[in-house]
């Protein structure tokens, strides 16, 4: 089957004419989020929203017309309480059907559903909940105790609340006795669905009121980098408590009928492929933290089976050569790398769905609806191969939706663009490699170096599993690039120099003389942020710490 041109899909695109074709509403004259990611989709009863496991080893479905009925019971408890268009209404929850129901019957609403991440503690909850003014969290018996260290808690409904031991309403009763029926709240574009937080890869997280009109941008990355096609099962792994599991695990494929896939069991190589195999997986999106984790226990995947993946994508950080030839040889179809941010969602991706060139080690092309460019100290843009900080191109990016930090946190505008903080290197051919946040950047005896390219390089090595690259401080040099690296189980040398004579002669050979990490320390696993990003600013800290 052959793909549509990249190039033809990006310059004759037509945001009018998206909205009219996959929109019941209008984001000028109103529409609703349920309406459009449920209710629109339930008059067929036998059409699935979601399967899912259970932490017991137990499985359900729940249809359309099932999630639509438990949404509209959901949104009159919150009527109930006094919950109204624009109130933000938490989940702190695994990924069970629950959760599904809490998501849209807040959007029926038009309240403003806020994500909390389940590995949390109390004090990340508390800033969160204080900060958005939250009038209802929605828990189980698992996350419950946390609430009890957080300080000025709003109201909690929590799922099996007697056997939380907790004295409040009880979901399941709570839902129980209300209608099933409820007229969807009408909200336009420009009104909050989600309330999110960054992920905090540098500093303290900041609020980000993701609009209705980004619905457009979730469309177009679920059908040209994801290349969702109806005959596809696609599971996207990233937990909802982050923009990349919420934006494009639970959104983005009810928005086009399709059917999502939850696993709350802790990510492992054999759950993983045990979910692929059950539910016929083709379509399968994750962090590369996943993908380095099933590469690094290659012996887990039975050789030469094919578990029938049609593509894969990744997002989060840098896609390295090594895991993207290990997913072609082991599973037979291509991974592709996809860049976006809370604040944006997905704006840079290599498409699936769409033919174009494609280069080893980019992040792609700016995705339909938007501009992305690559601006230098004095914010003009650069050319062909220069480094300069990613940005966003905002009067030509119709698509656009981020409409600043929900409390002015910082200002990420200048000139017309949305400065993105990453530091990307331009082809000039329309496509860009990720280099390393604006504040990750190395400055070596005059040289720039990115992380990510050290890291990758690393990654190459058979005995290394992770590595998390920063400057140190030196005095001759400025800074020395200092490696921390965690090693594969089963893979420590004897000799713990030599490995890192190895390694040092690896980066010097593939990458550059300045380039090569001076320092390497072995560590048992890396700082992440709860999305598994790898959080370079405490390596950082440490690294200033020794020096």
């Amino acid at each position: 089957m052959s793909l549509p041109q990249y190039s033809d899909v990006y310059n004759n695109f037509d945001a009018a004419a998206l909205e009219a074709e996959i929109l019941d509403g209008s984001l000028t004259g109103g529409l609703n989020v349920c309406h459009e990611i449920c209710d629109k989709w339930a008059a067929d009863p036998a059409r699935v929203a979601l399967h899912y496991e259970t932490v017991d080893g137990g499985d359900g479905s729940m249809t359309f017309a099932e999630l639509k009925a438990a949404s509209a019971r959901f949104a009159n408890y919150l009527k109930s309480l006094g919950v109204q268009k624009g109130d933000r209404v938490a989940g702190l929850l695994p990924r069970g059907p629950e959760l599904l129901i809490v998501i849209t019957g807040t959007l029926r609403l038009g309240a403003v559903y806020q994500p909390l991440f389940t590995a949390f503690g109390s004090g990340a909850i508390e800033y969160r909940l204080e900060r958005a003014g939250t009038r209802l969290v929605v828990t189980d018996p698992t996350n419950y105790p946390k609430l009890n260290d957080v300080k000025g808690c709003p109201p909690v409904l929590c799922v099996n609340a007697a056997e939380a031991g907790a004295d409040v309403p009880d979901f399941e009763q709570a839902l129980a006795g209300q209608s099933d029926q409820c007229e969807p709240v009408m909200v336009t574009g420009d009104d909050p669905f989600l309330q999110m937080f960054t992920s905090g890869t540098v500093g303290k997280a900041k609020g980000v009121a993701v609009p209705a009109r980004a619905l457009m941008a979730f469309y177009v990355y679920m059908r040209y980098a994801i290349d969702l096609r109806d005959d596809d099962v696609f599971w996207n792994v990233a937990d909802p408590g982050w923009a990349y599991g919420l934006y494009y695990a639970v959104v983005g494929p009810l928005l086009m009928g399709h059917a999502t896939h939850f696993n709350p069991n802790p990510f492992t190589p054999e759950t993983t492929y045990d979910m692929i195999r059950k539910y016929g997986i083709t379509n399968l999106a994750a962090a590369p933290t996943a993908y380095r984790l099933l590469k690094a226990n290659d012996q887990v995947l039975p050789e030469g089976e094919n578990l029938g993946l049609r593509v894969c994508s990744s997002a989060g950080e840098p896609l390295n050569p090594e895991v993207v030839n290990w997913i072609a040889r082991r599973h037979y179809c291509p991974v592709k790398d996809h860049y976006g941010q809370t604040e944006t969602g997905m704006t840079c991706c290599n498409f699936h769905g769409l033919e174009h060139p494609t280069r080893e080690g980019s992040m792609g092309y700016s995705s339909p609806g938007h501009r992305v460019v690559a601006l230098n100290e004095r914010n003009e843009e650069v050319g062909e191969g220069e480094i300069g900080q990613l940005a966003v191109d905002i009067k030509s990016s119709p698509l656009f939706h981020f409409d600043g930090y929900t409390w002015g946190e910082k200002d990420p505008f200048v000139n017309g663009y949305y400065l993105t903080g990453d530091m990307v290197v331009c082809h000039g051919d329309g496509s860009y490699s990720f280099s390393g946040r604006d504040d990750d950047i190395i400055t070596t005896a005059g040289y720039r170096v990115g992380p990510a390219d050290v890291e990758s390089t690393l990654l190459e090595h058979a005995a290394v599993a992770e590595s998390g690259v920063v400057g140190k401080p030196d005095e001759k040099r400025g800074s020395i690039i200092k490696a921390y690296v965690v090693i594969k189980a089963g893979q420590e040398p004897a000799e713990e120099q030599e490995l890192k004579d190895e390694l040092q002669e690896l980066v010097r050979r593939r990458l550059s003389t300045h380039a090569f990490p001076r320092e390497i320390e072995f560590v048992e696993e890396l700082p992440k942020t709860p999305s598994g990003k790898i959080q370079r600013f405490i390596l950082r800290d440490q690294a200033k710490g020794e020096a």
